[in-house]
């Protein structure tokens, strides 16, 4: 399996704080050949203007991760795509990493281990433990810059338009085609939402969410649940 070129793509709004550095961290850690896909949601900050001095395309989509992800993912010419949060930081080489490591496994999906930046001191746990139960589920959720060959994602039928676990509902179709390529360098994600609304409210509330999704909950409710939790 040959593969030639990785498009990452980085869903946003009003990302204005996060965007450059995230761009300027993409650009570091990967060769010119690397495309680089900012889809914005509506931002009202200035986003999209940072975007355009730092990203090769820079696109508008309905808002929502899930839509704006499939939008970038029609625009890409790469191989293999990379769906990276807008907080997130890759690490050096990355994109040698994934398009050498899915042709030397035969594999056609994967994501990176995950550390969260932050002061509080649960957020290495929280990390350590996202890593080890994506290992054990074959699952892996968007703070770990899931990538994943244009055939499959293209067999799975993209993302799933739902407001939330548009990621948990995607990998667990990937699954299907085997285990993901797993590797130990990290992706640095910021913390900001554990801190800022609580680390131990905001754990507890994303294993109810998840336990209520694998529950068949619509996902419209858990939305709501998780919307009106970061407005508390």
């Amino acid at each position: 399996m040959q593969l030639l070129r990785l498009s990452i793509i980085i869903p946003c709004l009003n990302e204005a704080e996060e965007i450059g550095a995230t761009l300027d961290a993409c650009n570091a850690a990967c060769n010119r050949d690397t495309e680089v896909i900012v889809v914005d949601g509506g931002s009202s900050d200035g986003t999209v203007e940072i975007a355009r001095n730092r990203a090769d395309v820079v696109v508008s989509a309905p808002r929502g991760r899930a839509s704006q992800m499939n939008a970038g993912a029609r625009h890409a010419r790469g191989d293999v795509l990379l769906f990276l949060h807008a907080d997130s930081r890759l690490p050096a080489g990355a994109d040698t990493l994934v398009l050498e490591g899915l042709a030397a496994t035969g594999k056609r999906w994967g994501r990176f281990d995950v550390t969260i930046s932050g002061r509080h001191p649960l957020l290495p746990v929280i990390a350590a433990f996202m890593n080890r139960r994506s290992r054990w589920t074959r699952i892996a959720t968007g703070d770990q810059a899931l990538f994943v060959t244009c055939d499959l994602f293209e067999s799975a039928g993209h993302f799933p338009e739902l407001p939330l676990m548009e990621d948990i509902a995607l990998t667990t179709i990937l699954a299907r085609d085997g285990g993901p390529l797993c590797f130990r360098q990290r992706v640095t994600t910021s913390g900001r939402r554990w801190e800022k609304h609580g680390v131990l409210k905001t754990i507890l509330l994303m294993w109810r969410l998840r336990l209520a999704y694998c529950c068949g909950i619509d996902p419209n409710e858990l939305a709501r649940r998780y919307a009106s939790h970061r407005q508390s």
